[in-house]
Order: structure tokens, then C-alpha cells, then sequence
């Protein structure tokens, strides 16, 4: 059994943390590991009680975890592809906790389908989650982050940004890939444009992780298995990359394991 525990007084004492995509896995981990630090955490996603989804893990069920560690949450149904609901969620979490401090995007639809064959409507529900959303989320967040001297922007992106070799990579995946590089770029180009206000804006892609959603698409195998990176240390990453100096912190474009590696962190237990 875990001994992870909440620290009110932690590295986030205080800090009020909005991350979307937080019903289940990555989204979920990181919840948990910033209400250890002491976040106030406003956890988002569709899925607000368990049974609602084909997976296990609902926002309902997330906060119930940290208040039972004794932290801080509040649960926000929201639909990211919708614009309605993306400002709802940013006016509940000031209603709840006050102005955002964190900004995690993690929320995110994928298709897999050669580009000949994809659908216009999946297109624009991907660019919609996976780059506007975020874009549109953190312009929301920005001014009172301005006002406060300071905050900090993580967007979670994926190897998918990167080039593929001509021979290798997954078929199907040049849509989901080119929305993770549109992500990327927009995050180092938002670095620049908010250094000299103390925000911290960083990318951060977790490999491959064993959560619900992966387990469920086979996505680890026999092939894969020796890949897999576990959630703790995406969830204690994803925490080094909104604390500190954001001017030393801020434009990186980050892997799990090599954030680990060069702060070498250690994954604490979740509660």
C-alpha cells in the first residue's frame, strides 16, 4: 500500500491548477501528483461519474482520491471541443479556487487514417481539441497570469511531432502528428512572447505509457512492452515543469524520461 501523502505545504502551496483530459491516466496522474504538492486542482474531461465511458476512471472519481488524501480538487465536465465549455471551465475554476496559476492541456481526440481516406469532420474535431483548444485556453489564462507576475502553460504533446523516417513510423498518423507539431511550435512561440512576464510555457511528451486508453488499443504488447514509461514518471515531470525560475524553465520542447534524467527525479507514489 502507498504511503503517498498530501503536503498542503508543498512546491505548489496555493497554486490553483486547471488540466484537462483528467478523468483517467496521464491527466488523472498529474492531478494527483500536483494536489500532493499542495494545487488547488480543477480536473476536467466529459466523463464525470464512473460507468460513463467505455474505460475505467471518471473526473468524479479523481477528486475523490486527492479529498481523500486530504488535498484540494473540484471536478468541471467539460467538452474541449467546445468552445462554450472550454470558457465555462476557466470561469468555474476562478468561481472555485480564484485566478489559474497552471495551465496543463492534456485533453485530446485521435484518428488514425491515411490522408486519402480521412473525413472532415475528424479532421477539424482534432485540430479543434489538440490546437485550438489549447490555443484558445491559455489566451483566456494569459491576462490575469500577466496581472499576477507570473504562471505557468503546459501543453502535452507526443513523439508523433516529430519527423518520421521515410520507412518507419505508424500509418494512419500524419494528421495526429501534425497537430502535435502545430502544438509544439505554438508553445515555443508563446514562450517568447510571455519571457519577460515570468510565464513559464513548456511541451512535454510522456512516450508510451501504460494508461487505460493504451491498454485498451493495444498499444502495449509483446512488441512495445520494454518501451512502456510508468504514469508516475510522466505525473512527476509534468510537476518540474511548473515551479521554479520560468525564465531558466520556459520554451522547452521535453520528454518524460529526459526531464527524469536531468533533474534526476525520482517518481513519487500517487496516492
Amino acid at each position: 500500500m502507498s504511503n503517498a501523502k498530501v503536503n498542503r505545504n508543498g512546491l505548489l502551496a496555493g497554486k490553483v491548477a486547471v488540466i484537462t483530459g483528467a478523468s483517467r491516466g496521464i491527466g488523472e496522474a498529474v492531478a494527483l501528483r500536483y494536489a500532493m504538492e499542495g494545487a488547488k486542482v480543477v480536473v476536467s474531461a466529459r466523463t464525470v461519474e464512473d460507468g460513463e465511458h467505455i474505460l475505467a476512471g471518471s473526473i468524479s472519481s479523481t477528486v475523490k482520491r486527492i479529498r481523500d488524501a486530504g488535498g484540494e480538487a473540484v471536478a468541471v465536465r467539460a467538452d474541449i471541443s467546445r468552445e462554450s465549455d472550454r470558457m465555462a471551465l476557466i470561469d468555474a475554476a476562478e468561481a472555485a479556487y480564484g485566478p489559474v496559476d497552471i495551465l496543463v492541456n492534456n485533453a485530446a481526440v485521435t484518428f488514425y487514417a491515411p490522408v486519402t481516406d480521412f473525413v472532415e469532420k475528424k479532421f477539424k474535431l482534432m485540430i479543434e481539441v489538440q490546437v485550438w483548444a489549447p490555443f484558445q485556453l491559455a489566451a483566456r489564462v494569459l491576462p490575469s497570469m500577466v496581472a499576477r507576475g507570473g504562471g505557468w502553460i503546459l501543453n502535452v504533446s507526443s513523439h508523433a511531432a516529430i519527423h518520421p523516417e521515410k520507412t518507419l513510423g505508424r500509418k494512419g498518423g500524419s494528421v495526429y502528428g501534425m497537430c502535435k507539431a502545430a502544438l509544439e511550435r505554438f508553445t515555443t512561440g508563446l514562450a517568447v512572447e510571455h519571457y519577460e512576464d515570468n510565464i513559464g510555457v513548456n511541451v512535454i511528451s510522456p512516450g508510451l505509457v501504460a494508461t487505460p486508453g493504451a491498454v485498451h488499443h493495444n498499444l502495449i504488447n509483446e512488441q512495445t512492452k520494454h518501451r512502456v514509461t510508468p504514469v508516475e514518471h510522466m505525473a512527476e515531470a509534468c510537476l518540474r515543469l511548473v515551479h521554479g525560475d520560468a525564465k531558466q524553465l520556459t520554451g522547452r520542447i521535453d520528454y518524460a524520461d529526459q526531464v527524469m534524467k536531468e533533474f534526476n527525479l525520482t517518481a513519487a507514489p500517487l496516492i
